[in-house]
């Protein structure tokens, strides 16, 4: 292949190698490849409109690859600041903090029964509550529900 050929068309060399590289970010890369083949992309079409010599494209290339993927990787942390309830989508018991209902079996010794929804949790609680006495889950061990009575 004739190197002069490559110089005059570097644009096609550029955009060329981003489709590859999207082409195989597609058969399962899992991310690796996406940014190259943008930054790729990107590089042949800036070279097209202001032609650039090959160290220029080269280090061009090689400095929008790492900013493209810090962009997306700060994104991504952001976004998933953001989600919380979908968390907890499948922890029914962590769903329940700060879920108010009444006791439908007294605490004695610590340990009493509430209606939550269509079932009964066992409770715990650091003192005695008659039955009805409104309550709110703090926290949850296992099939334990912690409660604190709430003052009425």
């Amino acid at each position: 292949m004739d190197v002069e050929l490559l110089a005059e068309n570097a644009h096609w060399v550029w955009l060329s190698l981003g489709g590859l590289l999207l082409a195989a970010e597609m058969l399962g890369a899992s991310g690796y490849l996406l940014w190259s083949g943008v930054s790729a992309v990107i590089i042949g079409l800036l070279t097209w409109v202001l032609p650039l010599p090959w160290a220029w494209q080269g280090t061009l290339f090689a400095v929008l690859t790492i900013i493209i993927a810090l962009l997306w990787w700060y994104w991504l942390r952001s976004r998933s600041r953001r989600i919380t309830d979908a968390t907890l989508l499948n922890q029914r018991s962590r769903q329940l903090i700060g879920v108010r209902v009444t006791v439908t079996e007294a605490v004695e010794d610590g340990i009493g029964r509430a209606r939550i929804g269509d079932s009964t949790w066992r409770i715990k609680a650091d003192e005695a509550l008659p039955v009805v006495t409104t309550i709110e889950v703090i926290a949850v061990n296992g099939i334990t529900l912690h409660v604190r009575a709430l003052k009425s």
